[in-house]
């Protein structure tokens, strides 16, 4: 796993198929280098921001107002103790950062070669979505949108995809691509220049997820006359700070969006930890989450999250510390504190943990678990004789979930399809539920968040113990079964 060294970098992990990682990078103890740093104030931004924090040794990078929060970065080894003892500010701390990391692996285990690049129809291969759509039979109730005589599409209800950008051209998509904002400064890398309209996918991982959502060609999504919204967190490489997708929410919200996806997560919260001694917390990013997630939910938006691809118990506080000692305790970082998965453990917000198509007991070997949970969907994994194994030579990738991939990217997991991936991951499954809450929307525009939730969590088909469960929540989400209430 690649790590950013920095003053502090804090959680890291995506809930992704790309084998995503959480991490922690152990303070620089050389040249003073800048470091990015999150500001909560206990109200509204004052007037005098900018010069609180100048007057501390920083800048300031980004404000979010709606949000009383803004990011800074600073050089100086004194900025968070310069600015204690100002009372309108509640919490301070180095900035955490979500990252998606590379496949280490594809090597092992045999593409997948065939799915024959020129058929009318990849329906057959979606397993996922032929599930919780009883087979196609949803689309006959509600598919998000009605297409007119000229062949646009009317959206009756709008995603926002919260993630690496989309691959606005990509034939399955275009039609419902409703455009989108991006919160990738200049300067990353050589080709970003900080143009907000710049939501090219570099990396396949947000284009996977719209398609899930609202492909219409030769894969389908869940809903496919839903419209997509996408909002760029992430460059090519490197990670995403907590600011810039607390923005990306915000913005979302102000788009009036009326669902909200977010196919990433990392362990924040009131994590209190140390590096050689020096004491650190995650208040102030926390404290963003939720003000983003509630402002998001307080606008009639209904918020979906991934719920991480560790085989946690989110339950067992002691796990997750532990979790986090042993994967981070070679840095010199020990934990003292509980840590919890954001966002799909806050309030109003749908966790989503992921089924898989061999097994009506068990969830998919990587998904974190526990009361937490509120539905399961369809995430895909790498079939029941690697599941016995863990051998990766023994990984079947037709178990996976086939969606859309940028068509200008290499191909992934197949050896011969352009435009198309087969991916697993609790991002993978998250889409399917913010698809299903989408078309609930196009179909009951009246509904608030709440009542989405509630109906996704009643018409899903039991799975595992009957009743709740802490692998499948209330049981594996169906769109076919909502729309049918």
């Amino acid at each position: 796993m690649k790590t950013k060294v920095a003053a502090v970098v804090g959680s890291m992990l995506v809930a992704t198929s790309l084998l995503a990682g959480s991490g922690y990078a152990k303070p620089a103890n050389q040249a003073p280098q800048k470091q990015k740093y999150v500001i909560a104030f206990k109200s509204s931004l004052p007037s005098d921001y900018e010069t609180i924090v100048t007057k501390a040794g920083g800048t300031v990078l980004r404000a979010i107002p709606e949000l009383g929060g803004l990011e800074a970065e600073s050089e100086r080894q004194d900025f968070l103790s310069n600015l204690n003892g100002i009372s309108g500010i509640q919490a301070a701390n180095p900035e955490l950062e979500y990252k998606l990391d590379e496949d280490i692996a594809t090597a092992d285990g045999q593409p997948v070669t065939d799915i024959p690049q020129d058929a009318e129809t990849y329906w057959p291969y979606q397993w996922d979505i032929q599930r919780i759509t009883n087979n196609g039979a949803s689309y006959k109730l509600e598919t998000g949108g009605t297409t007119n005589p000229d062949g646009t599409v009317t959206h009756k209800a709008v995603v926002g995809v919260i993630d690496t950008g989309i691959d606005a051209e990509h034939p399955d998509l275009k039609a419902n691509f409703l455009g989108g904002v991006n919160f990738v400064p200049a300067g990353v890398d050589a080709s970003e220049t900080g143009d907000p309209n710049d939501i090219r996918d570099r990396e396949g991982h947000g284009t996977h997820v719209a398609g899930s959502i609202a492909a219409d060609g030769k894969v389908k999504g869940v809903g496919p006359g839903l419209g997509i919204r996408s909002y760029r967190v992430f460059a090519a490489e490197g990670g995403a700070p907590t600011s810039w997708i607390a923005a990306a929410v915000v913005q979302a919200a102000n788009d009036k969006v009326d669902v909200i996806n977010l196919s990433l997560g990392g362990y924040d919260g009131i994590a209190r930890y140390t590096y050689n001694g020096l004491k650190y917390n995650d208040v102030a990013d926390f404290l963003l989450w939720k003000r983003a997630l509630q402002y998001a939910v307080g606008r009639n938006v209904t918020v979906v999250a991934a719920s991480g691809n560790d085989s946690l118990n989110l339950n067992d506080s002691h796990a997750v510390v532990d979790y986090m000692n042993q994967t981070y305790g070679y840095l010199g970082l020990n934990f003292k504190s509980a840590v919890k998965e954001v966002p799909g453990t806050l309030p109003g917000v749908i966790n989503v943990s992921s089924s898989n198509q061999w097994s009506s007991d068990k969830i998919a070997f990587y998904s974190n678990y526990g009361s937490t949970i509120d539905v399961a969907a369809p995430g895909g994994d790498n079939g029941p004789v690697y599941d016995a194994s863990r051998n990766l030579d023994e990984r079947d990738f037709h178990f996976r979930t086939l969606s859309t991939w940028p068509t200008y990217l290499a191909p992934y997991f197949t050896s011969n399809l352009t435009g198309y991936a087969l991916l697993h991951g609790t991002s993978m499954a998250a889409p399917k539920v913010a698809g299903i809450a989408g078309v609930i929307k196009a179909a009951h525009p009246e509904y608030t968040p709440a009542q989405v939730q509630s109906l996704i969590k009643q018409t899903a088909n039991d799975l595992g113990k009957p009743g709740q469960d802490p692998l499948f929540g209330s049981g594996e989400a169906n769109i076919f079964n909502a729309l049918s209430r």
